[in-house]
């Protein structure tokens, strides 16, 4: 279960990362790291799909310790999305919390 939840927030987390300041992918795993499992190899597929969605824009920076890096930028675009995914999120939390937590309205209505 941990691993599905994970692949859905994934996304966002790399947004919200981004929020904080243009970074490279190698950075960016290192930092999702401290708190999740993740790996390079799941990093660089999903960088391309936050692209090709046009959340993130590329840039290349020049490194004195080997080739140029490329660094992910938030777009408008993706920080909209951002926004509404912390907010879908939100509201997610509160009603799974509320369902562990005994506080469900006690069934649909229509």
């Amino acid at each position: 279960m941990k691993t599905q939840l994970k692949k859905g927030a994934l996304d966002m987390c790399v947004l919200a990362v981004l929020a904080q300041g243009d970074s490279y992918a190698w950075a960016i795993v290192n930092q999702l790291s401290t708190s999740m499992e993740i790996s390079d190899g799941t990093i660089y597929p999903l960088m391309r799909r936050l692209q090709d969605e046009n959340w993130v824009s590329t840039y290349l920076v020049e490194s004195s310790s080997g080739p140029s890096r490329k660094y992910y930028r938030l777009t408008d675009t993706g920080l909209a999305s951002l926004e509404e995914m912390r907010q879908e999120w939100d509201e997610f939390v509160a009603e799974v919390d509320g369902v562990l937590n005994g506080k469900h309205s006690g069934g649909a209505q229509e």
